[in-house]
């Protein structure tokens, strides 16, 4: 009897370990799309006029930023298919399409011949491969994020759906330091020449790489619960909106800034700072690299937070705190290179707030049987409207006022700050 009564008071909660393999391999794809889609946006004043008739270099600049949101508008549609797909047959089975998608998309136009050689058929060629990104991208992060979000302990859903961005942030950072590499080391003929492709076809190893971690994860307990129900739904995209009317309208409004922020800082500026404010390219990745370094290390620790203090605290400081900065920030971008490290740093340092528990919020707002689609749908018709815009709005806005845009910025911090307002807070609930 004593000695049961003392096995019994030594007995002490086991720690809990974080499956870290099974987080960066469900983040992997994430990874490969975000690598994938920011170098697009990062190399496109060198590979611009490789698709587009020669002579006038914004024009050519513009059609490929015109390309690059084209593309954005297939997001939906892949998000509808795939988000469907993942809530009927499985995340596993989803995630792996759509890394298969995307590595093919980069390897396609990493080998792409040009308008030089083949004319009009060029700029077609690149928009396809753009569009076979588009709808694997409209699958990944909905199916990543529910994936995350279902895996993870509710009292810890913060800290698992801080890899996501942790993910995205490193495979960011590997784009920007290979494009400041690439600047240092290569010409500007060079790099408009061929040195472009190169980050491309390294996309197609990733892919590989991505592939080979996502085959060993395993389905989550979740879906396989949930799949005969989510089978039985006929109309599941008009029940998102008929029967989760509020959270399609929260999801909406949140993201419409977290779009803004991340297509502002990881690929809008880089162009603006060369051709509009006049620094130097190897200074901009060098901030850029700086402040995605911070990004990645604050994810973590914001997850955390999150599951401590609540989402909805985080998600008011980082609406608030951009409406009132973006606009200041906007006027240290130039040729110092000290003021581009605040630019990037502030403002992807109060992003965290938001990304590091991203899949955390999108999965609270349905239910499993919905969860794939609803996020899919909703998140990337969103994304395709401003992110996929906003490369192109910072130069067409640049033509009228150097600070337009960032006004256009804080306008939508404004409403997402009002949006989050709604939200009930969701830190430890158990999934739906």
């Amino acid at each position: 009897m004593e000695a049961a009564m003392t096995d019994s008071a030594v007995q002490v909660p086991q720690r809990h370990r974080l499956p870290v393999r099974k987080l960066f391999a469900a983040s992997a794809g994430n990874a490969l799309e975000w690598f994938d889609w920011t170098i697009y946006a990062t190399f496109s004043i060198y590979f611009a006029s490789a698709f587009f008739p020669a002579g006038n270099d914004t024009l050519a600049l513009i059609n490929t930023f015109a390309t690059y949101a084209l593309a954005f508008f297939f997001r939906p549609l892949g998000g509808v298919l795939l988000g469907r797909f993942a809530d009927t047959r499985g995340r596993k089975p989803a995630m792996i399409l759509t890394i298969l998608l995307m590595a093919g998309g980069s390897v396609a136009i990493g080998l792409l011949p040009t308008f030089a050689q083949v004319g009009w058929l060029a700029p077609i060629l690149l928009l396809l491969a753009r569009v076979a990104q588009g709808l694997s991208l409209g699958g990944e992060v909905s199916n990543a994020s529910a994936y995350l979000g279902e895996i993870a302990p509710p009292e810890r859903r913060g800290r698992y759906s801080a890899f996501f961005y942790i993910s995205t942030g490193s495979a960011v950072l590997v784009a920007t330091v290979l494009g400041f590499v690439l600047a240092r080391t290569l010409d500007k003929a060079q790099l408009v020449s061929w040195g472009w492709r190169l980050p491309f076809l390294l996309g197609g190893v990733f892919g590989l790489v991505g592939l080979w971690l996502r085959r060993s994860l395993a389905e989550t307990e979740l879906f396989e619960q949930t799949k005969t129900k989510a089978r039985k739904i006929e109309r599941p995209l008009l029940t998102t909106l008929t029967h989760h009317p509020k959270a399609v309208g929260r999801l909406v409004g949140f993201t419409m800034l977290s779009t803004l922020c991340y297509y502002t800082f990881f690929s809008a500026l880089t162009s603006f700072a060369v051709k509009n404010r006049h620094a130097d390219a190897d200074a901009v990745f060098l901030a850029l690299s700086v402040g995605t370094a911070l990004f990645i290390a604050l994810q973590y620790p914001m997850g955390a937070l999150a599951d401590r203090a609540g989402r909805k605290p985080q998600l008011l400081v980082w609406s608030g705190a951009t409406a009132v900065v973006v606009v200041p920030l906007s006027t240290l971008i130039g040729p110092n290179v000290g003021g581009l490290l605040v630019v990037f740093c502030v403002g992807l340092g109060l992003y965290t707030a938001m990304t590091s528990i991203a899949p955390a919020i999108m999965s609270e707002l349905f239910p499993t049987e919905l969860r794939g689609l609803g996020i899919g749908a909703w998140y990337n018709l969103t994304v395709a409207i401003f992110g996929g815009t906003a490369p192109l709005l910072i130069t067409l806005f640049g033509t009228v006022s150097q600070t337009l845009y960032f006004w256009y910025v804080a306008a939508g911090a404004a409403i997402a700050f009002a949006v989050i307002l709604t939200l009930p807070e969701t830190k430890g609930s158990k999934l739906r």
